[in-house]
C-alpha cells in the first residue's frame, strides 16, 4: 500500500471519539510507520461523538477524493425517544421539555415517517458544524448564543422502521450528503405532535462501504503491521 501516493481506508468510529480524533491517530500511526513527519489524512463525512460506524478516510493525494466521496449515499440506524427534546437533539445534553406521547401509534409513526421521503428541507441544529458569519454554529450555541440557520435541501431515499416500543423507535435511513439525523429526529417528534431526541445512531453504509468493510480504530496498528508499504513520493505533498 501506497499511503502517501494514497489510499482510502474505512473505520468503524467507535462512540465517544471524535472524527477528528480518529483522522488524528490514524495520521499518527501512518507517519510513525512510514517514518515521515507528516503526511495529508482526512475524513470524508463527519460523525458525531456519540455516533458509530462507517467513518471513510483518506490519505495522501487521496485527500483530494474526499469531496467527491462525501456526495456518496449513506445509510444509518437510529434509535429515538419519544415525547421528550434535548437542546442538542441527542444524549449530548440533558433532556429541557417533555411532551405527551398518549396519542402515538405504530401506525402513526409509519404515516409520518412516509411524509420524510423525498426532497424536504431541514433546518440543521444549532449545535453543529454549520458556519454563520464564518463562525461554527456549535460555537455559539455553547456560549448560549442562539444563530439564525437556513434551511438546507436535502434527498430521503429510504426511512424504514425497524423498531417499536414506545417511548422508542429505531429507524433506517437512507439519505444523501448534510442530512442531520439529529435534525430528523427533532422534525419527526415534531411531526408527531411531540418531541423526539437520538439515543442512538450508527452509520451503517457510505456507498458501497458497509460496516461489515471496516477497521477498528484500536486495531488499525496491528493490521499496518501485516501490509506491505511503498513508498513513491520521496516528497510528502
Amino acid at each position: 500500500m501506497d499511503f502517501q501516493a494514497g489510499e482510502i481506508l474505512c473505520f468503524d468510529k467507535p462512540y465517544g471519539l471524535t472524527s477528528f480524533q480518529v483522522v488524528g491517530r490514524v495520521r499518527w500511526q501512518l507517519c510513525h510507520k512510514l517514518g515521515v513527519k507528516k503526511l495529508k489524512v482526512g475524513h470524508a463525512g463527519t460523525l458525531d461523538p456519540l455516533a458509530t460506524g462507517v467513518l471513510v478516510v483518506c490519505t495522501g493525494r487521496a485527500t483530494k477524493d474526499i469531496e467527491k466521496l462525501q456526495y456518496q449515499t449513506k445509510e444509518y440506524v437510529a434509535t429515538l425517544c419519544l415525547g421528550a427534546t434535548t437542546p442538542s437533539f441527542d444524549l449530548e445534553h440533558p433532556i429541557d421539555k417533555t411532551y405527551p406521547t398518549d396519542h402515538i401509534t405504530k401506525e402513526l409513526v409509519e404515516n409520518v415517517l412516509r411524509c420524510f421521503v423525498g426532497r424536504i428541507e431541514q433546518i440543521p441544529p444549532q449545535y453543529s458544524a454549520c458556519k454563520v458569519d464564518g463562525k461554527r454554529a456549535y460555537d455559539a450555541a455553547r456560549n448560549g448564543v442562539e444563530v439564525e440557520l437556513k434551511p438546507k435541501i436535502l434527498q430521503i431515499d429510504q426511512i424504514e422502521l425497524l423498531d417499536y416500543c414506545m417511548p422508542h423507535i429505531t429507524i433506517r435511513v437512507v439519505c444523501s450528503k448534510g442530512t442531520y439525523i439529529r435534525a430528523l429526529a427533532r422534525d419527526i417528534g415534531q411531526a408527531l405532535d411531540s418531541g423526539a431526541h437520538l439515543t442512538a445512531l450508527r452509520r451503517t453504509r457510505v456507498g458501497n462501504v458497509t460496516v461489515q468493510d471496516c477497521l477498528n480504530p484500536s486495531d488499525f496498528e496491528t493490521w499496518l503491521e501485516n501490509q506491505t508499504i511503498e513508498n513513491s513520493i520521496t516528497t510528502v505533498q
